[in-house]
């Protein structure tokens, strides 16, 4: 009877012979799902990276605008002129695919330096560009900037030596090979380089910048590696690389 009535009580209670067992319910646990892995924060060598390299990108922009400037003032001439036949581009990718665009600064730095440059004297600029790539898509690997204008240029030798002296002049910055003219056989125009130390932003860099004008297009182009990787420290080979860039990003007008 005892059973019976517990029975009836608790209806977890069965009955086996005269014995009676408590079914007790197994509760189980709920399944939490595993958040998605995050991907990690990039280091703060990386950060400092891509921060000096921002900020080189401006400066090419600037240092260009201010000194050639300059220059072209102190250099005018009666020369006319020449007819306008090409611009500049930033096209995707640089140098057989090695370098991706990464960085547009057109509409900030270049727009600036399209302001200043429209009181020279010996350039009647169109439209200036400023751009970042990095070296297979990844900054902390390399990468290369370039800072230019075109339209319609004269002086162009000037305009080249002041492009260079206006960036090594810079703050954080020291020049330990001096401007060279190393213009490549049968290039067509003339191209000139240093090798500038840089601590403007953190990190120090030591890489070449070479600059060419002619009577169009005019540009300023810094190549950097990192990670170890030693950079092209020689004027020739970055002439060079950079006559292989102008060969890219210089193209005729439609």
């Amino acid at each position: 009877m005892r059973l019976l009535v517990s029975k009836l009580v608790n209806p977890r209670v069965r009955l086996i012979g005269r014995a009676a067992v408590i079914r007790t319910p197994v509760r189980c646990c709920r399944v939490h799902a595993s958040p998605a892995p995050q991907p990690s924060p990039p280091s703060p060598l990386r950060r400092r990276t891509q921060l000096a390299l921002r900020v080189l990108a401006v400066v090419l922009g600037l240092g260009f605008v201010v000194n050639v400037a300059i220059a072209q003032v102190r250099e005018a001439t009666a020369a006319e002129f020449p007819k306008a036949e090409y611009e500049l581009t930033l096209p995707g990718t640089l140098l057989d695919s090695r370098y991706r665009i990464a960085h547009d600064l057109t509409g900030t730095a270049g727009r600036q330096m399209e302001e200043e440059l429209s009181h020279s004297r010996n350039s009647r600029v169109t439209h200036a560009v400023v751009a970042r790539y990095s070296l297979y898509g990844d900054a902390g690997q390399g990468a290369l900037v370039i800072s230019g204008f075109y339209g319609r240029l004269r002086n162009t030798g000037a305009i080249r030596a002041g492009a260079l002296k206006g960036f090594g002049a810079g703050a954080g910055k020291t020049v330990i090979v001096p401007p060279k003219d190393v213009t490549p056989a049968g290039a067509g125009t003339g191209i000139s380089c240093e090798i500038v130390t840089d601590s403007s932003a953190g990190p120090t860099y030591t890489f070449p910048v070479c600059a060419w004008a002619d009577g169009n297009t005019s540009a300023l182009v810094a190549e950097m590696t990192f990670g170890g990787v030693s950079a092209d420290l020689d004027l020739k080979s970055a002439a060079g690389t950079v006559l292989r860039v102008r060969s890219e990003v210089r193209t005729p007008i439609k």
